[in-house]
């Protein structure tokens, strides 16, 4: 199945992209998504804490991933006061 990867802000340039699809086994989950992309693309590794977003609705690590899904990659944001 093919799911599309979406990078934000410091994981785009960490990335080198803004966005990738990739076929993934059924039953792949968030979590396991994003150790394969630490693997795969290693600049990725030491990015810290990355919240994930699947279909533009935050999710946990263990949601399982379905053809066609959207995955969004979003780094720490600090600011404000």
């Amino acid at each position: 199945m093919t799911v599309r990867i979406l990078f934000f802000a410091s994981l785009r340039e960490r990335a080198g992209r803004k966005e990738m699809s990739l076929e993934v086994e059924p039953g792949t989950t968030a979590a396991t998504l994003l150790d394969r992309l630490r693997r795969d693309v290693p600049a990725m590794a030491g990015a810290g804490r990355i919240s994930l977003a699947v279909n533009e609705e935050y999710c946990e690590p263990d949601q399982t991933l379905h053809d066609g899904d959207e995955i969004a990659l979003i780094p720490p944001v600090s600011g404000g006061r």
